[in-house]
């Protein structure tokens, strides 16, 4: 299928307007609907219904709505494993959650660029969900994931299994303070522990979600109290800018490699090598 039918139906969803998708992708409003057109006529359905509101999807359309991205992230797959740059001889597609880049994934890229400079690296940053189809496809060759789905075409491997910590700046402090709570969001199974921890903080003053670093600057700099990797605030507990909270719940905060089936395994062994050695490390 022609990758600018799926640049262009994508287009057209994000703005939800031919007139607006046609300006985004440079081209005339003809152009875009000749693409749509042509894509109804392969698929022999209609994507969507315009209107003077703009452009909406019909279900057909969300249907293909599920597979779209995944055309044009192995189209970029593809082109990227073909244009391997000069001077390496492969090259190695990662992803990983916000939340889990500081600092292991960043010390990872470190570690490769010392231990494997032949291999060429695409990183991104994504949700949990697209990580695992983008996995499932073959589009990533690994992700680094709080939360994996066990699914049939990829192997998981824990790499590390860490505790989440309440710290306070107070060294006083004894109980969670609502108040002076930041939350951080760390994923669905932490907040479902939280929840029957803390029945009380149940919609706290401050959320931070996918970036627990910001949490704990806001924390070090402002004062309050948080859950955070305690590996991220030993140094802050040993200065005593940070103190544990006594007698507070901890939970635990499990790390894993999700690595495709569809991927050369010498490849994969020697990020999971790096990987593992970072967390040992």
């Amino acid at each position: 299928m022609d990758i600018e039918l799926a640049r262009t139906f994508l287009e057209i969803v994000r703005t939800q307007s031919f007139i607006r998708a046609a300006e985004q992708l440079n081209v005339s409003q003809t152009t875009v609907s000749a693409r749509i057109r042509s894509l109804e006529e392969k698929l022999g359905k209609r994507m969507f219904v315009r209107n003077k509101s703009g452009a909406s999807l019909t279900p057909e359309g969300q249907q293909f709505l599920r597979y779209a991205p995944t055309f044009l992230q192995l189209w970029e797959r593809a082109r990227h494993q073909v244009a391997i740059p000069e001077g390496h001889r492969a090259s190695l597609a990662v992803g990983g959650e916000l939340i889990l880049w500081h600092p292991w994934m960043l010390e990872w890229l470190h570690w490769m660029r010392q231990a494997a400079p032949e291999i060429a690296l695409r990183i991104q940053v994504d949700l949990p969900g697209s990580l695992m189809e983008q996995v499932t496809a073959g589009v990533l060759d690994l992700a680094i994931m709080y939360a994996p789905q066990y699914r049939p075409g990829v192997r998981v491997e824990l790499l590390l299994e860490e505790k989440l910590v309440l710290v306070s700046s107070d060294p006083d402090m004894r109980d969670c303070e609502p108040e002076k709570y930041v939350y951080v969001d760390w994923g669905p199974e932490f907040a479902k522990q939280h929840a029957m921890a803390f029945p009380e903080i149940s919609n706290p003053p401050i959320v931070v979600g996918g970036l627990g670093l910001l949490g704990l600057n806001y924390i070090v700099e402002g004062g309050g109290c948080g859950y955070f990797r305690k590996r991220m605030v030993e140094a802050h507990l040993s200065s005593g800018k940070l103190h544990l909270v006594p007698g507070a719940p901890s939970f635990f905060y499990p790390v894993y490699a999700v690595c495709s089936a569809q991927s050369d395994e010498a490849l994969l062994e020697t990020a999971l090598e790096g990987l593992r050695r970072v967390v040992q490390e």
